[in-house]
């Protein structure tokens, strides 16, 4: 393993920040290669009530306790820390929209050791799978090759399937409306809003809480549940939690159970198919958010490899499918919390210094909170409306990532049909009816990318045409949160503090405008 030295900068892409680098694998270590971005930890410690959510699904899938689940989603929060520190630069999370199509699935068994089996043997197969596509590197040739209508449509039928989940009957808005619509309107406002961006150049403050990324839309969600009737005001524990490592390993996993039948590795094929199609959607989105900031953040080269994506969460599912068997599974992206990091990393390196930097202290931070009984039980009153807040601004961010995907309005009419059905009847007939809908428009000329002048990123926009940017907004804050080679801000940051009377004459503005 040997120290890397960023490479001269390419034009306006900046250079790759400091690693280690050990094979297909990247090494940065915390305090050595990037610096803890407070923010992101801070906001670790409480979203970890979306990684509790998974132990709900596994007490009734698997009957299994819930100290024993807690083991899981500990160990798995565990490997989490795999994808920074070697390389990838996303926060990774479950595979969400496959969850529904793995539960089905393992309920065709008995109760018992026959049902953990099945998920043992599913989780190992998927495992196995994302491997060989990582080591042969087809993952990236398939990636590349994907037509641009049906990258669109797999990504825009996340996001709806996100959206609908939360407000389908039954679904969590129904049980916390007044909470949801509160922290969705504060996230959104903090994250999107114009009004809010005017504010952040204005003043450190206002800057200061644009850092904290969607922290204080939970922490109101936490005050706001109570008030409206929908949770209980959170019952603190002090102490540290209790996952119980012992039962999990004899009674759900191969070291107490033995292997599972060969049989069960055949019949788990066609769902670790279905399953693969969604994840393979996640590496499409965690590049096109990634890119995103390219735009911005000029200063670091930001590379997304998808052939070393595939070994990571490819590993992680094999690992946890003998030390830890888990009905979320091991996917390539959080996309909110992606998304959330990503936002963040557009304010400029006042803000966060790397996106490794800030992604690695995300999932620092979960895992400090998964071990803090005060942090959990503070939480717990709002586990479900964590998890929708994240599904909402996932959908938000697939639907436009997805649109911009597609090159011409052939491929916007194709996506759509792909993203309904993938939606309304899964990723495996979502991908089949993108794949039927090009073949009947295109013929053999699918895999081409034919543009029409209907959708252009802004840098294929001439600057006489008028239209704005829509990343202005965070070209400025970037500006504002430049740094020198040394970490000082850079002259241009208290001019850009000072604001102007009404009379024309110059103040400083030194608080909360």
């Amino acid at each position: 393993m040997s120290q890397t030295t960023p490479p001269a900068p390419e034009p306006d892409l900046g250079v790759e920040s400091p690693h280690w680098k050990l094979g297909s694998f990247e090494v940065r270590l915390p305090f050595v290669h990037y610096r803890i971005e407070w923010p992101d930890y801070a906001q670790g410690l409480f979203m970890c009530v979306v990684d509790l959510g998974a132990i709900p699904m596994m007490t009734e899938a698997l009957g299994m306790p819930f100290e024993v689940a807690l083991a899981v989603v500990m160990l798995n929060g565990l490997l989490y820390l795999t994808h920074h520190l070697l390389g990838d630069p996303v926060v990774p999370g479950w595979i969400t929209p496959a969850i529904p199509l793995l539960v089905v699935y393992v309920q065709g068994f008995p109760e018992g050791p026959e049902r953990v089996w099945a998920l043992i043997s599913f989780q190992l197969m998927l495992g196995l799978f994302s491997i060989v596509l990582g080591v042969t590197g087809l993952a990236s040739k398939v990636v590349r090759v994907i037509p641009s209508a049906l990258r669109s449509g797999i990504v825009l039928g996340a996001g709806i399937a996100a959206i609908f989940s939360v407000f389908k009957e039954g679904g969590r808005f129904h049980s916390f409306p007044i909470t949801i619509t509160v922290a969705v309107a504060v996230a959104f406002f903090l994250m999107y809003s114009k009004p809010f961006a005017a504010l952040r150049l204005r003043s450190a403050g206002w800057r200061f809480i644009a850092s904290l990324g969607i922290l204080p839309a939970i922490v109101v969600a936490v005050i706001v549940a109570p008030l409206a009737g929908e949770a209980q005001w959170p019952e603190l524990e002090w102490g540290f939690s209790k996952p119980d490592f012992g039962t999990l390993w004899s009674d759900y996993t191969v070291f107490g159970l033995g292997f599972p039948p060969a049989m069960m590795f055949l019949t788990a094929i066609p769902t670790v198919l279905a399953a693969y199609i969604v994840v393979f959607g996640d590496v499409l989105q965690a590049n096109a958010v990634l890119k995103e900031a390219d735009h911005v953040r000029t200063d670091e080269k930001v590379v997304y490899n998808p052939s070393r994506a595939h070994l990571l969460f490819g590993g992680r599912n094999a690992i946890m499918s003998m030390i830890g068997p888990d009905i979320a599974m091991c996917g390539p992206l959080w996309a909110a919390m992606h998304v959330v990091i990503v936002e963040r990393y557009k304010q400029g390196q006042r803000a966060m210094k790397s996106v490794f930097g800030g992604a690695g202290s995300f999932r620092w931070g979960t895992n400090t909170g998964l071990l803090l009984l005060p942090i959990i039980t503070f939480v717990k009153p709002i586990l479900a409306v964590g998890l929708a807040l994240t599904l909402i601004i996932q959908g938000f961010v697939s639907v436009r990532v997805g649109i911009m995907e597609a090159k011409n309005q052939k491929d916007l009419g194709i996506a759509g049909v792909t993203a309904g059905v993938l939606a309304t009847q899964g990723a495996a007939w979502g991908f089949a009816a993108g794949i039927i809908m090009l073949i009947v428009v295109y013929g053999k000329d699918m895999f081409k990318d034919e543009r029409d002048g209907t959708l252009r990123h802004f840098d294929e926009v001439a600057a006489d045409e008028g239209y704005a940017d829509p990343l202005a907004d965070f070209t400025e804050m970037a500006h504002l949160n430049d740094v020198d080679a040394e970490g000082h801000p850079t002259p241009h940051y208290p001019e850009a503090q000072t604001a102007t009377k009404k009379d024309g004459q110059p103040r400083r503005n030194t608080g909360w405008d």
